[in-house]
């Protein structure tokens, strides 16, 4: 399991994105935005251009590697929010944490198989906090 920071911003996260890989060594990995998305119909023309996932790595130089989410991100996660990705192996661990953190909170998006990964769930738990959990596939 892993526990990966998720930055939201407001329609700068490319830009944000690449600066942090500048100041931290890193390459953004991947990025893709709402227009090139199988959502892009149920998004607009407006957020065509936004960022709907972004994801930084940064090498192991110093006996450990990190990684960065971020994205231009839908509410409830506004501009300057940030949120805990949880990166799991299997996509019965992703249910289990699910279930565990939704109890009492609020669930913005249902866990469920999505084109990034084999299980994805975004909800508030019950202190207010919010979480991704992740079960992805592999990167092509």
């Amino acid at each position: 399991m892993q526990f990966i920071p998720y930055l939201n911003f407001d329609g700068n996260a490319r830009e944000a994105m690449d600066f942090y890989a500048a100041v931290f060594g890193g390459e953004v990995t991947q990025r893709f935005t709402y227009g090139e998305s199988p959502m892009a119909e149920e998004c607009g023309p407006a957020s065509a251009d936004h960022v709907m996932h972004s994801q930084l790595e940064i090498p192991a130089k110093t006996g450990g590697s990190a990684m960065l989410m971020g994205a231009d991100g839908p509410p409830p996660h506004e501009a300057g929010s940030t949120c805990v990705n949880i990166a799991v192996d299997t996509p019965q661990e992703a249910e289990r944490i699910f279930a565990a953190l939704s109890e009492g909170g609020s669930v913005q998006c249902p866990i469920a198989e999505t084109f990034w990964a084999h299980r994805f769930g975004l909800l508030t738990d019950k202190y207010g906090k919010g979480w991704l959990v992740n079960c992805l596939k592999p990167v092509p």
